[in-house]
């Protein structure tokens, strides 16, 4: 069955307040994507959710165990109901529809792309085109060395100046069988940051 679309009903009319927040969750491409799946399903239960998921992060998830209720999208559906100008697009919907967002895991190749401005993919358009007077947050996860590389302090000093809020990754032994920081927080902890700081 084919997932239903966001209208212009459901994303734009604000006369209507959801008795739940909105929250778009996404995924990028690291191992700790197996967790998003859980970390969709936990959301759900405190919000309406909508998920989006990279290229590189499908390696790593089975849509098929997704939330009923979770409309999940991908890069392939960014422009595939564009046809004329007028007709709405995808990444500029989704930022309106959402309350918040949360890329979680949020991979260094993705902390790169958007510290630098970015935007090829429908992950990076939605940040790029996100309006920042709503909460975003990321959860990092890669391995130690990436996460203690100059880079990614310089590309979290650039996205804290946007306005993100990160939610630090932790130690433990990584997929790659490293041990040291850098594994995404557990989702029950970025459930609870989001909750105790949200504020509708």
């Amino acid at each position: 069955m084919a997932d239903p679309r966001l209208t212009s009903e459901d994303m734009i009319d604000d006369s209507v307040q959801p008795t739940k927040p909105r929250v778009l969750l996404a995924a990028s491409g690291s191992v700790a994507a197996i967790k998003f799946e859980c970390l969709c399903r936990i959301f759900s239960e405190w919000a309406e959710v909508r998920a989006v998921a990279t290229k590189s992060s499908l390696h790593f998830l089975d849509k098929t165990t997704f939330p009923r209720d979770v409309i999940f999208y991908t890069d392939d559906d960014e422009w595939s109901s564009w046809k004329k100008i007028g007709d709405e697009v995808l990444h500029i919907e989704l930022r309106k529809w959402a309350d918040l967002m949360v890329i979680a895991p949020l991979s260094a190749n993705t902390l790169a792309k958007i510290a630098g401005g970015l935007c090829d993919n429908l992950l990076t358009c939605i940040v790029r085109a996100w309006d920042y007077s709503k909460p975003l947050y990321v959860a990092p996860a890669m391995n130690t060395l990436m996460w203690t590389n100059s880079f990614t302090q310089r590309h979290l000093e650039t996205i804290s100046e946007l306005g993100i809020s990160l939610i630090p990754p932790i130690t433990k032994r990584l997929a790659c069988g490293d041990y040291g920081t850098g594994a995404m927080a557990e989702p029950s902890v970025i459930l609870t940051t989001v909750k105790l700081s949200y504020k509708p």
